[in-house]
């Protein structure tokens, strides 16, 4: 007995369904779904079943039509009810996707994998790091293949020291914030020395003591359990990219995606009588000194946006509109304001829906 997918009048035969197949006990068995929707399944993200399975029916060839027989499922499964069987041939199988699929799952693999390097790395002669497209030519250059059945974050990790074998490429260091009773701080000052760890600044009461330091990312591990089990004190990741020399300000760790490499050592005080006239300037044709330099803390150079309050200014990295403007950074686009960044989101979700349909 066979039957075949109910599919609109006109629409190209299977260009909709997604494949999942499970061999037990030496027979096929296959669920038809709709596409993009196994993964979201899988990872939690999608909970209602009647999204994901296009039919609560077990075939054994889904192209054709031809259902699995019951004394087969029972074999195999131990029962013929079609809807556990669809759950776990759901969990177990192994999708199905064609050819345009899988090239555009590993293209965006492939660019998510660029992008996680380039937020951890940097250049180490220039002391800037590398854009997205640098990393992709490089990438290119060493041959490296994209394995669908790895994680991006696992991936970007290897690539990293693959890279480091043929390019100037270094890791970012983590800025961390460790605290701990005050006679206990000497020890570990001693213990970031023999790590080579930079320290930032030092600051509490009598009681507790706070230090912020930067570390290479291969230490995490070792300082955690320093200083979470042996000193049973607190240990806190700040951030993990560049930033700005002097720049010790809790608030501004979120931005550290914006943050600019640090500057010569040479420059650094001809840049901040720069800044000084800068700000003379902007006192006296604002007349309101406290609010202009409020304002130039609270920027974000991705948005090209300022905040009175820093409260909305964090706030703001979190919007939907800030995570927009950083994609098209990333593709060398410029920044969107907040109605046109709506609007493009809009267009690009229209767009996706249209790719279901075939006219």
């Amino acid at each position: 007995m066979s039957r075949t997918l109910v599919q609109p009048i006109g629409q190209k035969r299977l260009t909709n369904v997604a494949v999942v197949r499970l061999k037990k006990h030496g027979m096929r068995f296959e669920i038809a779904c709709y596409p993009n929707t196994v993964l979201s399944w899988r990872s939690g993200v999608e909970k209602d079943l009647d999204e994901v399975l296009q039919s609560h029916t077990v075939y054994t060839n889904v192209s054709k039509g031809v259902l699995a027989k019951s004394k087969d499922l029972i074999a195999a499964f131990g029962t013929d009810d079609h809807s556990k069987i669809c759950l776990e041939i759901l969990k177990k199988g192994e999708l199905q996707v064609a050819g345009k699929e899988r090239e555009s799952l590993l293209s965006n693999q492939f660019r998510d994998i660029a992008t996680i390097v380039m937020h951890k790395t940097y250049n180490p002669e220039t002391q800037r790091p590398y854009t997205i497209s640098m990393i992709e030519r490089l990438m290119r250059e060493i041959h490296f293949a994209v394995d669908p059945h790895s994680t991006s974050k696992k991936q970007a990790l290897e690539l990293i020291q693959e890279l480091q074998k043929h390019f100037p490429i270094k890791r970012c260091p983590l800025r961390i914030r460790a605290t701990a009773p005050e006679d206990q701080v000497p020890e570990l000052l001693e213990k970031l020395s023999a790590w080579n760890a930079t320290l930032i600044s030092k600051e509490g009461s009598s009681a507790q003591l706070s230090v912020i330091f930067e570390l290479e990312p291969g230490l995490y591990k070792d300082c955690h359990d320093f200083v979470m089990n042996k000193m049973h004190g607190r240990f806190e990741v700040l951030g993990h990219s560049l930033y700005v020399e002097g720049d010790t300000h809790v608030e501004q760790y979120n931005d550290y995606e914006d943050m600019p490499a640090p500057l010569p050592k040479e420059t650094h005080d001809s840049v901040l009588e720069l800044n000084e006239k800068l700000q003379k300037q902007t006192i006296s044709s604002t007349s309101r000194p406290a609010e202009g330099q409020q304002q130039k803390q609270n920027k974000c150079s991705t948005c090209n946006v300022s905040f009175e309050d820093s409260k909305l200014y964090r706030e703001h990295h979190k919007s939907e509109w800030h995570k927009h403007n950083m994609k098209r950074k990333t593709r060398q686009l410029p920044p969107l304001t907040e109605e046109e960044c709506m609007a493009d989101m809009e267009l690009g979700d229209s767009k996706s829906d249209l790719k279901d349909y075939s006219f």
